[in-house]
């Protein structure tokens, strides 16, 4: 992949998309033919503009990214607990 420009709309799409998706971030970047590097780029620079004009989202598509947002958290959280319970069974 070289070094390709993309334009405004295309990044917002992909960022709506990433964040809607059901699937993962990186599966998006993948189904997309974008780098992954870029789509995170894109998605901090989004939430970064949202943060300082919060009016930016509508309701339901700060709720849907709220949601999609918690639910990897959560699965982050259980990696670590199985992790952790790991490791302290297997220090001993």
């Amino acid at each position: 992949m070289g070094n390709r420009k993309y334009t405004t709309e295309f990044k917002i799409d992909a960022v709506s998309l990433a964040l809607s998706s059901e699937s993962s971030q990186a599966q998006v970047a993948r189904d997309l033919g974008i780098n992954e590097a870029s789509l995170y780029n894109w998605i901090s620079q989004y939430r970064g503009d949202v943060l300082d004009n919060p009016n930016t989202l509508s309701p339901e598509q700060e709720l849907a990214a709220l949601k999609k947002e918690n639910a990897q958290l959560k699965q982050e959280r259980e990696i670590l607990k199985k992790a952790a319970a790991y490791f302290a069974r297997h220090q001993a």
